[in-house]
C-alpha cells in the first residue's frame, strides 16, 4: 500500500524515482486498465528498472474507460471542458483529501499560505458547468483564504474592477486567477496598475475569443494589468497535481511531479533536455487512478526540471499508439 504521507514528504531526486516505481507496481497489479495497457506492450514489473522505463497511458484513457487503481467507492468524478458533441474525461476520484493536500501543498510549495492572499477568480466557463476540478481547487482555496474580499466572479466585471483597485490602494497582497478570455475581457473595460496582485492565467480561450500564442497573450495582460509578469496554472481534469509558471512560460513541478519529453513520432522514446515532443507526466498524487500520463501537449524539458508548454498536437490521437481498443 502507497502512502500518501510519503508522496507529499518527497525531498529528494532518489525518493522521487524509488516512489515512482512503487506507484507502478502498485498501479500494474490494481488497475486494471493500465495492467491491459501494458500487457499489450509486454511490459511487466521485472522489465522496469528506472523510470525512463514506465510505460505512460495517453490521456484519451480517460475519456473511454475508468481508469481507477482501487474498487473503492467514488467520491467524486471530475468532467473535462467541452462541447456536447464531445467525449470528455471523466477522472473518478476515490478520495478527495488526497487531491486537496496536493493542491493545498503544491501551491503553498511555489506561493506560500493561502490565507496571505486575497483569492479572486474569474472563471466564467468553468462556472457554467458542472464537475471542474479547477473550480473545486479554487473554491477550496477561496475558502481557506480567511478574507472578505475572496471569491468567484462571473459577468460583474466593473465589480470586479472597483475591487481590484480597491485592494490595491489598501495594499493588500491578491492572487487573480482567471481564464484567459476573461482576463482579456476585464482589460478591456480599463488598465490597471497592479503593484500588490499576481495574476494568473490559466488557459483556453475556450471557443470566446480567437487564440493567442503564450507570448502576445501575456504582452497584452501585461500591459492591461499594469505588471511586469504572468503567471500561468498548468493542470488538467486527468491530473490532480499542478505546475506554476512565474512567467516566460517556464513551468516548474512540485517534488511529487514530474516531467518527461517523448518524441512525437515515436510515442515509446523519450528525448533528451531541450528537445521539443510530447509531454509525458508523472503524477504521483494520482495514486488511485494513474499516475503515468501521455498527454497530449508539447513542451521542451530544461536541465533544472522545469518545461516549457509549446502547444497541442495537430492531430487527436498520439503517434506510433493504436492501444485504445482493450
Amino acid at each position: 500500500m502507497i502512502k500518501t504521507s510519503d508522496i507529499f514528504n518527497i525531498s529528494s531526486e532518489e525518493q522521487f524515482k524509488t516512489l515512482a516505481l512503487d506507484v507502478f507496481n502498485f498501479q500494474f497489479e490494481h488497475n486494471k486498465v493500465y495492467r491491459s495497457f501494458c500487457d499489450l506492450l509486454y511490459k511487466n514489473p521485472s522489465d522496469i528498472n528506472r523510470v525512463e522505463d514506465i510505460p505512460f497511458l495517453p490521456i484519451q484513457f480517460f475519456k473511454s474507460h475508468n481508469v481507477v487503481s482501487t474498487t473503492k467507492a467514488i467520491q467524486q468524478t471530475f468532467i473535462s471542458s467541452g462541447t456536447s458533441s464531445s467525449i470528455q474525461s471523466k477522472h473518478h476520484i476515490i478520495d478527495l483529501s488526497v487531491y486537496e493536500e496536493s493542491f493545498l501543498k503544491g501551491f503553498q510549495y511555489f506561493y506560500g499560505n493561502c490565507s496571505d492572499y486575497v483569492i479572486i477568480a474569474l472563471l466564467p466557463s468553468y462556472l457554467e458547468r458542472e464537475g471542474s476540478s479547477l473550480v473545486y481547487m479554487v473554491d477550496h482555496l477561496i475558502r481557506k483564504s480567511n478574507h472578505s474580499e475572496s471569491g468567484f466572479y462571473l459577468n460583474d466585471l466593473e465589480s470586479l474592477k472597483s475591487t481590484l483597485i480597491g485592494l490595491e490602494k489598501d495594499g493588500k497582497k491578491t492572487l487573480l486567477i482567471g481564464v484567459s478570455f476573461a482576463l482579456l475581457d476585464l482589460i478591456e473595460t480599463a488598465e490597471l496598475k497592479l503593484n500588490h496582485c499576481i495574476v494568473m492565467e490559466t488557459g483556453g480561450m475556450k471557443g470566446r475569443r480567437k487564440e493567442l500564442i503564450k507570448k502576445d497573450l501575456h504582452a497584452q495582460l501585461k500591459k492591461g494589468f499594469g505588471v511586469d509578469h504572468i503567471h500561468s496554472e498548468y493542470g488538467m481534469t486527468e491530473l490532480l497535481s499542478q505546475a506554476y509558471s512565474s512567467g516566460s512560460n517556464c513551468f516548474k513541478t512540485p517534488p511529487w511531479m514530474n516531467i518527461l519529453i517523448r518524441d512525437p513520432e515515436d510515442a515509446f522514446t523519450l528525448l533528451a533536455e531541450r528537445s521539443t515532443g510530447g509531454i509525458n507526466v508523472i503524477d504521483l498524487a494520482n495514486v488511485n487512478s494513474c499516475s503515468f500520463i501521455a498527454t497530449q501537449d508539447l513542451g521542451k524539458l530544461h536541465p533544472d526540471g522545469s518545461f516549457e508548454l509549446l502547444g497541442r498536437f495537430d492531430h487527436s490521437d498520439i503517434r506510433g499508439c493504436n492501444l485504445m481498443v482493450l
